[in-house]
């Protein structure tokens, strides 16, 4: 089985990191294909992934698109994507699912950046709303589970899930109380995600969309990225 996973850049694609640092914690062998987010790109991939947009799997004559749908598609052929406890599986895939199709607050004004930091000027309700309840669902699934992941001694899909917010809260400041507090630095210092964050330092070209977003959440306050691109 010979898998291609089309992401963008690691610096900013939060969708894309979903299954690809899934991959890379359960080893499942694929080859990356990257379509970065720079000017004039467009990000019109609609010829490949039916979306229209990034990631999409192929497995062979097989397109998966969504990063959902991926990562249901990989639990078809290998073992880890969920956890095997019933119990914690039927969590995990709850709250995969609510971080899916939620916290757009959130996602909206506190895009991923992972190679800076920002002093927030301020925050709306909803945003807070959107910080409190992810905290109460990391809580939850610790105290249930016992951790150090989120559904118990593994990482799986959840995890996969929640790592763009592990970056985004590192970026923002973000602060989180109990058991959430050590799931941070237990994502940050995961093996995959310190070489996606590795590979997303590295990258020497920005997205002037993405960058022009930080300005209006904050002020930054350093940026560990590579120099851009002339």
């Amino acid at each position: 089985m010979s898998y291609a996973l089309h992401i963008a850049n690691k610096n900013y694609s939060s969708w894309s990191l979903r299954p690809w640092v899934l991959m890379r914690a359960l080893d499942i062998d694929f080859d990356e294909v990257l379509h970065p987010f720079t000017p004039g790109n467009g990000q019109d991939f609609r010829e490949i992934s039916p979306a229209g947009k990034v990631p999409w799997l192929v497995d062979g004559g097989t397109v998966v698109w969504d990063s959902l749908a991926i990562v249901e598609y990989l639990a078809e052929h290998h073992a880890g994507v969920w956890p095997i406890d019933a119990r914690a599986r039927a969590w995990a895939r709850c709250a995969a699912a609510e971080m899916h199709s939620g916290f757009a607050n959130l996602r909206g004004q506190h895009g991923m950046n992972v190679g800076v930091r920002v002093a927030v000027a301020g925050r709306s309700p909803e945003v807070l709303a959107d910080i409190t309840r992810i905290e109460d669902v990391w809580n939850d699934g610790l105290l249930s589970f016992g951790g150090p992941f989120l559904a118990g001694l593994d990482f799986t899909a959840v995890d996969a899930f929640f790592a763009p917010v592990v970056y985004r809260f590192r970026t923002y400041g973000v602060a989180v109380s109990g058991a959430a507090s050590g799931y941070l630095e237990t994502m940050l210092t995961h093996p995959a995600m310190q070489a996606w964050e590795a590979a997303a330092l590295a990258e020497d070209f920005r997205d002037p969309p993405h960058e022009a977003d930080l300005l209006r959440i904050g002020t930054v306050t350093a940026d560990f990225r590579t120099a851009a691109r002339a």
